[in-house]
């Protein structure tokens, strides 16, 4: 074969033929590997828009979910005999969707992995949590001190073992998304550097005809050359929007949705430890740099500290004014609560228990209402960014559409242009 390379290589008619086998070759080549890594690309960012982002926020509700539902067990754990509808109501559906939430999560797991472990554990966990807080419950609206004990004990398998595993969910599904991210953002050099040969040779060859028979230009490596170029300039163009939209779907919404997820768990474990400080009345402590600090007290501080420096961060993110007036009435809703909840301490710190408690859970000016201040603005907050995200996203997806199939079509068409250019030479041969 080499031979009949070699001796077909010294005639021209020879060389013609090995000349348009090249091209055919290097512009289908071309346009089969345009095709796969536009393809890959694309299908990345799809799983970003529909797969991974959606279980992303799905695990970040789960941990939601659960964090607020202890929050509302202990709400009307304060209210005793009068626990009202509303926080009742409340804790039922956020342990529903926690529940359905870890059925999407174990349907989309993939079997053995670290998640469906994480998963697994959750699901075994939430029904025991469920049964310590109805024992409290029950022991609470018959006047038994016991009940305070098993609303302690709920929480600190909450705070120990269902939110850290909730954590590591949220975690993952993190990790994934990162994944998908990095799958459908990089350039497809390896399609770019073979298109640009596959010009070059068009070129070359268009050159070396108009060298032996002085003809301006060959139609059918004209059109090839079309095609090849149609190509390439759609892949180039297709996906450098294609990866701005996503960068910019991951700076200005995965970031902010992330901060403002984060900000909103800490505002949920400040009011569940805000409740559990009146629950506890001072019989839980922890000794900080030496000194003795109440349990809850203290960690409702660290909690209140880190919402403050969420909601200054997703501020800054905001990229519009839809993004930053329901951030700032969340500034706003903190400054207040944390007014009101030194006024409460320091109720309870007089021995006036009472009036402590009207000042956290009552109906009129207490910090409850500072706290659905804040979780409703997060909660506005979160809804605009996921849809900036969907937005961009879905911009960055639909930048590829028809990419991998239009290259292949004009693929073919520049091959086929090649072979009859170089085909019309080889008939003047005959």
């Amino acid at each position: 074969g080499v031979d009949r390379l070699r001796s077909a290589a010294t005639t021209e008619p020879g060389r013609l033929r090995i000349i348009g086998a090249v091209l055919a070759l290097l512009v289908v080549a071309f346009g089969a590997v345009t095709a796969w890594q536009a393809s890959g690309r694309a299908a990345a960012a799809d799983d970003v828009l529909h797969r991974s982002q959606p279980l992303s926020s799905g695990a970040a509700d789960i941990y939601r979910s659960l964090a607020d539902a202890n929050t509302a067990a202990s709400s009307g754990f304060l209210a005793g005999g009068r626990e009202t509808a509303d926080s009742r109501v409340r804790y039922e559906k956020d342990i529903r969707t926690a529940a359905a939430g870890l059925v999407t999560a174990a349907a989309n797991a993939q079997p053995g992995s670290a998640s469906e472990v994480t998963i697994s554990k959750l699901n075994t966990l939430l029904p025991e949590y469920k049964g310590l807080i109805e024992r409290a419950r029950t022991y609470n609206r018959q006047g038994y001190p016991v009940g305070g004990a098993y609303l302690r004990y709920a929480n600190e398998k909450m705070q120990k073992e269902m939110l850290p595993a909730a954590e590591d969910l949220y975690t993952k599904e993190n990790q994934r998304l990162d994944a998908d991210y990095g799958d459908a953002t990089p350039y497809p050099w390896i399609a770019i550097a073979l298109g640009v040969l596959a010009l070059a040779a068009l070129g070359w060859a268009q050159r070396r005809t108009y060298r032996r028979t002085n003809r301006v230009l060959n139609h059918g490596l004209v059109a090839a050359s079309g095609a090849t170029a149609v190509a390439l300039l759609w892949l180039v163009v297709g996906h450098a929007v294609a990866r701005a939209e996503l960068n910019g779907s991951y700076d200005h919404g995965i970031r902010s949705l992330t901060v403002l997820h984060d900000a909103r768990i800490a505002s949920l474990k400040a009011r569940g430890n805000e409740n559990l400080s009146l629950v506890a009345r001072g019989a839980e402590t922890i000794t900080v740099d030496g000194k003795p600090y109440d349990t809850y007290y203290y960690a409702f501080d660290q909690d209140m500290t880190t919402l403050g420096k969420g909601l200054t961060l997703a501020d800054q993110l905001a990229d519009d004014q839809g993004g930053r007036t329901p951030v700032k009435a969340a500034e706003g809703n903190m400054a207040v609560w944390k007014q009101r909840h030194a006024a409460a301490r320091t109720e309870d710190e007089d021995g006036n228990y009472q009036q402590a408690l009207d000042k956290v859970i009552g109906a009129k000016g207490a910090t409850g209402e500072c706290f659905d201040g804040v979780d409703s603005a997060l909660a506005r907050a979160i809804d605009h960014e996921q849809a900036e995200f969907q937005r961009a996203a879905g911009d960055g997806r639909d930048a590829m559409t028809g990419l991998p199939v239009g290259a292949a079509v004009l693929a073919v068409l520049g091959a086929a242009g090649a072979v009859f250019g170089i085909g019309r030479r080889l008939s003047e041969y005959r």
